[in-house]
């Protein structure tokens, strides 16, 4: 089986209350004079202590459009996924010119040439490395990519893959954003990067890390408006449904338990629940789907506390920060993450 070998998490230096980034909204995002007790009352609900930014507070108010924006992104990502990618590696005790294929994921900015491509020189990879850029999976992109990782490496028993995920949210907030969606996006979402290295069953790869027995995907109809962007000359407007709660509470449930008992398993069986930390709601709509107890998403909380929702990167933060509690060897965990389509994207992991 694909064993992981390493997850290591990188953060933009620049950390901030979330009070400051409240204000920094204030500032930057509603419009002169406009009652701002709602963006108040959504950014103290949000239970994010703190986020870290790509850029310093005082930078935002200088992006003049999407251009400016997405060049912040392609410089800020380039250097995050350097250090995710040089991190993780070193945590896995390979070299650059292991690796056989990356994958980048993002929906926070675009590039071409991609952000992978870019790396390549820069961190010493081989110039025949497969590069595969992914736009559009949003939070679902981190589980995703690692399913990804273990289907590329069922065939491909003797590689290394990287997958690396960098996301800046900060740059996709909107200028006149009184929307509540706009306003919710601007209380939960940080930025953030991480890197997992994986390795073929032929490989070889340090004890301790879990394999990826399996993965499963499911996208529901008629929910492509729940979440997502809105694309226009002013960069990606958040679409944010209320609903999206309410379709996790109806649908996660039989997934997971689909997903288990392809493999004799029962949820009683998983030690670990590897969820993406969307949001309070979100995270309180996954302990109710699957009837878990009071501390099953404690690493999850913690993380949205600490670093608010990194879109992709997130269940990536919540796996690196799993991996340090050591469940039980032998047993099962979940990993799990929904996104745009509306999709839940889950892993099998076997500690």
């Amino acid at each position: 089986m694909t064993r992981i070998a390493a997850v290591h998490g990188v953060l933009p230096p620049h950390r901030h209350p979330q009070r400051a980034l409240t204000d920094m909204v204030a500032r930057h995002c509603l419009p002169a004079g406009a009652d701002r007790r709602v963006l108040d009352r959504l950014h103290r609900g949000a239970r994010v202590g703190a986020r870290h930014t790509v850029l310093p507070l005082d930078r935002y108010g200088e992006l003049d459009g999407f251009g400016a924006a997405n060049d912040a992104f392609i410089a800020g990502a380039v250097e995050l996924g350097a250090e995710a990618v040089t991190g993780a590696l070193r945590e896995a005790g390979l070299s650059p010119r292991d690796v056989d294929l990356l994958i980048f994921t993002s929906v926070t900015g675009i590039a071409t040439p991609s952000v992978d491509a870019r790396l390549v020189g820069r961190l010493g990879l081989r110039p025949d490395v497969r590069r595969l850029p992914v736009f559009g999976l949003g939070c679902a992109a981190g589980a995703a990519g690692i399913a990804r990782l273990h289907d590329y490496l069922l065939g491909r028993p003797d590689d290394v893959a990287v997958l690396l995920s960098v996301e800046l949210c900060s740059l996709t907030f909107q200028r006149a954003g009184t929307s509540p969606a706009q306003m919710v996006a601007t209380a939960l979402f940080g930025d953030g990067a991480a890197a997992v290295v994986a390795c073929g069953a032929r490989r070889g790869a340090p004890a301790g890390g879990p394999t990826v027995v399996a993965g499963r995907s499911r996208l529901y109809p008629d929910t492509e408006r729940l979440l997502g962007w809105d694309i226009g000359g002013s960069g990606f407007r958040v679409v944010l449904d209320p609903a999206v709660p309410e379709v996790v509470r109806k649908n996660l449930g039989d997934e997971v338990d689909g997903l288990l008992a392809d493999h004799g398993l029962h949820r009683r069986d998983v030690t670990a629940w590897v969820s993406h930390a969307g949001g309070p709601k979100v995270l309180d709509a996954v302990a109710e789907a699957l009837d878990l107890p009071e501390d099953a998403l404690a690493v999850s909380r913690r993380s949205l506390a600490q670093v608010g929702n990194l879109s992709s990167s997130s269940v990536l933060h919540v796996l690196r920060d799993t991996l340090a509690t050591a469940p039980p060897p032998g047993t099962a965990g979940v990993l799990l993450a929904m996104g745009p389509g509306f999709c839940t994207e889950l892993v099998l992991l076997r500690w």
